[in-house]
Order: C-alpha cells, then structure tokens, then sequence
C-alpha cells in the first residue's frame, strides 16, 4: 500500500460561508481581517478531520490585490497573521505540516494577465521569503500557464524550501491548461526545481485527465479539486467576487471516490480546493485508510 500526504480542503469559501459576509474583492484576506481567529479554527477542524497539512491563508496577499484598498500598506502584517493563524493549529494539534501558499498575481484563471517573467518572479520570491521561515513547503497554486509556472516555481525556489507546483485545468479537457497548453508542457519546467506537481481548483472529472499526464514524469504527482460549477465568465472579469460562482452538488462521498481514483492513478497527494470542506476531507481520510493506504 502507499504513504499518501492528505492536504485540508478550501479556506477562502469556508471562511466566507463561516463569516456570513457579503463578499469583497479581497475574498479570504478581507474574512481574515473582520474575524481574527477564524483562519486558524478552520485549519483545526481540517486536521480533526485527518488533514497532515495546513495550507496558509495568503493565496491572494499580493501587493497587486491589496492596491487601492485601505490595506494597501499591511503586506507583511496580513501574510505575518495568515502564517501565525496556521502555526497556532498546528501548536495545538500537536502534529502537521504547513504550506506555505503563493497565489496567481492579478487574478486567478487569468492567464491574459499575468505579468512578464522579470516582473513576476521577484514578486513571488518576495512573498516565499517572508513566508518560508514557518512553513515546510511553499505551493505554487492555481497556476494557469506555462508562464506562470516558470515565474512561480522560480520565485518560490529563492525561499529555500521545498516548491510544490500545482497547476488548474480546463474543466472539461484535463489535457489543457487554463491557457489551452497541454498539460505535458509543465513536465520539463517543474522537473528543473519542483519536488511535487499536482493539479488543483478543477472540476474533479478533468482531474483524472491530467494525472495521466503527470503520472508519466519522475516527479510526486497530486490533487486537489473545487467544486464549483464551472468558473463562470463573471468571475473572469476585473476584481470579481465570489458571488460569481455557483457551487455543484459534490457529496463528501463522490469527492472521495474521485480522489480515490486519482491515488489509483498514482497520486500520493490529495485533498481538496474551493467548496471542498471539513466534512469532505473526513470522508476521504477514511476512505484511503479503509483502502489500507497510510496517510501520512
């Protein structure tokens, strides 16, 4: 049987369904900010669900997406909050890795702006480093071009740590990234610094298409879907909320069989994105040890 890393599942909508708030632009930055405390409990109930990993709140902590709002000039007081939030549940579970998160800059699924290699790769790197002394692993997440790998992975490799790259699909073709490149053309990239690939913030259907792929290389290779929908064409507009996307009917039940699929397929990391919450997690911890795989 396999060792298999169980990621939580989504914080932005989980914490957005918590607060009860009517969204914003800075989505979970903003729920972060009104509700102190809440960040970190729900990292806790992730790992009492059977989670090994936390993954920070500071996917959308840019300088790009705090421009123009009355946080513009707390960069590093938000990414310091998100990172000391994951710390503390990890304190009080006794046990647990953290992932350090580096978000798309501008916007996600958005490839068509995503900024040229020498402007992109020192923002990230800037943001690896400030987060990389509390975390074990920085994750590239929801990188939609091969662009965008190229600049993610090699900011985040400047941390020191180790850089999972972890790339989003088209929802009804998993051979394609968010740009229409195949999946293939992520190989040679993370092969030169990544010590992980995965696919996340996909339908679960697309999934299976691109670990295909990605089980072909020498790399880990890994999951993590949303259950959103569809990303709809509002949400691909300027400074969207969350309001644009629908949820689906995903059933911790159907989740976990996807994953379970995916480990089959060779993955030896899973969890869960957008929409993908607590119960959802729980559901698939116990269906890899019913399967007689350790999570680990």
């Amino acid at each position: 049987m396999t060792d298999i890393t169980l990621l939580d599942g989504g914080m932005g909508q989980e914490l957005v369904r918590r607060a009860g708030d009517a969204p914003t632009n800075l989505w979970s930055t903003q729920v972060m900010i009104d509700h102190p405390g809440l960040v970190q409990q729900i990292h806790a109930d992730y790992f009492a669900a059977g989670a090994t990993v936390a993954t920070t709140n500071t996917y959308a902590v840019h300088h790009d997406r705090l421009k123009g709002t009355a946080f513009e000039d707390q960069f590093d007081t938000l990414l310091s909050a998100a990172v000391a939030e994951a710390q503390a549940a990890v304190a009080a579970h006794g046990s647990g890795r953290i992932a350090g998160s580096l978000g798309p800059l501008i916007a996600s699924f958005r490839p068509d702006v995503h900024p040229a290699y020498d402007i992109a790769k020192p923002l990230y790197a800037e943001v690896a480093q400030k987060i990389a002394p509390a975390c074990d692993i920085i994750i590239c997440e929801t990188v939609a071009s091969l662009a965008h790998a190229r600049a993610a992975m090699d900011g985040a490799l400047e941390a020191g740590k180790p850089v999972w790259l972890s790339i989003t699909v088209d929802d009804t073709d998993g051979t394609r990234l968010r740009s229409g490149e195949p999946v293939g053309g992520i190989l040679p990239i993370a092969s030169e610094g990544a010590a992980a690939i995965l696919v996340n913030c996909s339908a679960p259907e697309a999934i299976h298409a691109s670990l295909a792929i990605l089980s072909r290389g020498s790399l880990p290779c890994g999951a993590y879907a949303n259950g959103f929908e569809k990303i709809s064409a509002d949400f691909l507009k300027d400074k969207p909320t969350v309001d644009a996307l629908t949820s689906r009917d995903l059933s911790p039940a159907d989740y976990a069989a996807h994953a379970m699929r995916w480990i089959d397929a060779g993955a030896t990391i899973v969890g869960g994105c957008c929409e993908v919450g607590p119960a959802h997690i729980r559901a698939l911890a116990q269906a890899i040890t019913d399967a007689g795989h350790t999570i680990v």
